[in-house]
């Protein structure tokens, strides 16, 4: 047991940024995808858009901006940060921000997935 959590406190945290307006429900499944992908590779995923959308609506506004700044919150925390598909304005502003950090920045394939 102390070795399962010396090892969980080794692992690197991993921002996923990854599409989610839009086709939500596909775009869930696919962020799902992507960090199943991560926790195979030994890392520990962050997928804001995966938490937030439970209690926060997307289609308000200011709770969707509220989403994103409380995410930028969960991306300082995290090793480096995942990138998957095409960037939209959310993922830009994610992308910005981990720059401005010195966040490690990795895009993606996608198709593995």
């Amino acid at each position: 047991e102390d070795e399962e959590r010396m090892e969980a406190l080794m692992r690197k945290k991993v921002f996923i940024c990854s599409p989610f307006r839009g086709d939500m429900e596909g775009n869930a499944r696919k962020a799902a995808a992507y960090c199943r992908r991560a926790v195979e590779e030994g890392y520990l995923p962050i997928a804001p858009h995966l938490l937030f959308p439970q209690f926060l609506n997307e289609g308000i506004e200011e709770e969707r901006r509220l989403g994103i700044a409380m995410g930028l919150e969960l991306l300082d925390g995290c090793d480096e940060v995942w990138v998957f598909g095409e960037a939209t304005e959310g993922m830009a502003a994610e992308i910005a921000y981990a720059a401005e950090q010195g966040k490690e920045i990795i895009f993606k394939e996608t198709e593995a997935v």
